[in-house]
């Protein structure tokens, strides 16, 4: 349980927001403060209920961290975010929310609420914090000591005032693996991310050509990227999930890249369907696909072919992506 006044978090998020860290995420500047004042997004919202789930596949093995960044050094395998290889978690978790809001009602009585998960202007993980779900890490996610970084947050907007829980203390100590580990160095200092380099805001909120420089760091890296989760300890004691909405699809893992980018519009429609994926649309998944199949060439993979079966896409976006990807013959 957290208070509304997250007045102390406002010269943080300013200043983010100032040095362009959000990159072309106008969303986040868009509600200036507001993001922060929870009565204003909602009237009447004196306290707020934040809740995490699990989200590692039923069948993870234990040593699920060793197995994810051993897939890094398969070229010509396309990577997703561990997150995102089930179901949407939106739909997963918003319906549970509601059930959940409406259980509260029927014990204490007509209640005012709203739910809300990475659905609306809300500081969820600065939330989360402050009602003792756990720690803000330096790579700015949230860290539970028995349930390490793999889970979702969620907030229930309330209208009663219930009495805050405890936070917890830090416990990163002088550990900064998650920031050497970085591909493109996007956290820039403790608890500062410039999402701009960060692959996961490349690959899925950037709407543009992707900046060249970063093109060879995201390696095979096409849907988000887990590296920061990845070399945290404090994920041995990540949990898996008890649902199999979140068991991986067909399709989305352990893929060749090749097999990706000979996807139809169509096609990416049906293997992404109630997945977080869709909303990139199939021009940006390609564009992703395209720089990942760059880095596997340069890496000595056969992969001329399904490049150069794109060079005349309709898209000028995937063209460019394409052409680049070509260039990287290796040198030898």
């Amino acid at each position: 349980m957290a208070g509304v006044d997250l007045s102390s978090a406002e010269p943080g998020l300013q200043a983010w927001l100032a040095k362009g860290f959000h990159g072309d995420m106008a969303y986040m500047a868009s509600h200036g403060m507001k993001r922060a004042r929870p009565a204003e997004l909602v009237p009447g919202t004196v306290s707020v209920v934040t809740v995490r789930m699990d989200y590692l596949p039923r069948n993870t093995p234990n040593d699920w961290t060793e197995h994810e960044l051993g897939r890094l050094n398969q070229p010509g395998e396309g990577i997703v975010s561990v997150y995102a290889r089930g179901r949407d978690y939106h739909k997963v978790l918003r319906s549970r929310l509601q059930k959940l809001a409406e259980r509260l009602g029927e014990a204490v009585g007509p209640l005012g609420y709203r739910v809300f998960t990475d659905s609306a202007p809300v500081l969820e993980a600065e939330l989360a914090a402050r009602s003792g779900q756990g720690w803000r890490g330096k790579h700015t996610l949230l860290l539970n000591r028995e349930a390490g970084s793999m889970f979702f947050l969620g907030e229930v907007y309330l209208d009663l005032a219930l009495p805050p829980t405890t936070a917890v203390t830090e416990h990163c100590g002088s550990c900064s693996a998650c920031i050497t580990v970085c591909p493109t160095q996007a956290i820039v200092a403790p608890h500062k991310l410039d999402a701009r380099r960060c692959i996961s805001y490349l690959t899925i909120e950037h709407a543009g050509a992707i900046p060249r420089e970063l093109r060879p760091l995201i390696g095979n890296r096409i849907y988000g990227c887990d590296d920061c989760q990845l070399i945290c300890p404090w994920n041995k004691f990540a949990k898996r999930s008890a649902l199999p909405d979140f068991d991986p699809r067909a399709g989305l893992s352990g893929q060749q890249l090749t097999d990706l980018f000979a996807w139809t519009e169509a096609q990416f429609l049906q293997f992404t369907e109630g997945s977080p994926i869709r909303r990139i649309g199939h021009e940006r998944w390609l564009r992703n696909v395209a720089v990942a199949l760059g880095n596997a060439l340069r890496a000595g993979a056969p992969v001329q072919a399904a490049l150069q079966s794109r060079q005349n896409d309709a898209s000028a976006l995937v063209q460019e992506h394409v052409a680049w990807a070509l260039a990287q013959v290796p040198a030898f």
